[in-house]
């Protein structure tokens, strides 16, 4: 089911149903547990949302022997960026050369296309100031992390290829361990892909979210235009049916 934001729901109606009640009780449990909200709200994390931090830890270990910083496209609410600081805090925390760069328009697809199926244009398009916002979560995280006076991120807002090409234009010499590609759709995904080729080296990991996902054709064609999938071996991830990984 294609929701109203644009994002695309397998649940069943009685998961939604279930949702719902927990996020009654979430609401109300928050209250109950005061100031000690913190561990209590793992209780109320669902199935799917397990998958995804499951998911991103298993992609971070892949990487973590190879030296770079990692990028994520497609920030959306910053769940993923925000635990990717997380990640960083508990499995190298002195690694502080490990930055963390977001880029996303925050006001959603732009560019879409025939080879991006029925995805449309302003879809994902999220609340005025979420940058903001997100900034202010990410900043809190890594008060609580080692190093904790030196900034590890950057959230770049607008168009993902201009503010990347200006990145590399003042850092040639950066090097990128981990790509994340959560953009869903064709142009951005391949022209992104094509600037960011050359940063890569044999060990840096691309993950792609919607690989071979007929919600959103686009990633994969992008995918297919921009690597040699004679060579390319995609590895499924064991947690996400569209997540992929290729590893240079």
């Amino acid at each position: 089911m294609k929701l109203k934001d644009g994002q695309i729901s397998l649940s069943t109606s009685q998961d939604r149903k279930t949702y719902i009640k927990l996020r009654k009780l979430l609401d109300k449990g928050l209250d109950l547990a005061g100031n000690n909200w913190n561990w209590p709200i793992a209780g109320y994390l669902t199935l799917p949302t397990m998958q995804r931090i499951l998911n991103l830890a298993w992609i971070y270990d892949l990487q973590i022997k190879s030296s770079g910083c990692i990028m994520e496209f497609g920030v959306h609410f910053g769940s993923a960026f925000a635990q990717l600081i997380n990640l960083r805090s508990m499995l190298e925390p002195y690694n502080f050369s490990r930055h963390i760069h977001g880029f996303d328009t925050f006001e959603g697809f732009k560019k879409v296309s025939k080879k991006d199926g029925k995805a449309k244009d302003k879809e994902f398009q999220i609340a005025n100031n979420y940058q903001k916002h997100i900034e202010s979560i990410c900043k809190l995280h890594e008060s609580l992390a080692p190093k904790k006076h030196m900034k590890k991120f950057t959230i770049h807002k607008g168009d993902a290829v201009v503010n990347l090409t200006k990145l590399l234009e003042n850092r040639p010499d950066l090097v990128v361990s981990l790509v994340i590609f959560d953009m869903d759709i064709y142009q951005p995904t391949k022209e992104v892909l094509s600037k960011i080729k050359p940063h890569l080296h044999k060990g840096s990991i691309i993950v792609f979210d919607e690989f071979n996902c007929p919600h959103f054709p686009g990633e994969t064609l992008a995918a297919m235009e921009e690597l040699d999938f004679k060579r390319a071996e995609f590895l499924q991830s064991p947690y996400l049916p569209y997540n992929s990984i290729y590893k240079f």
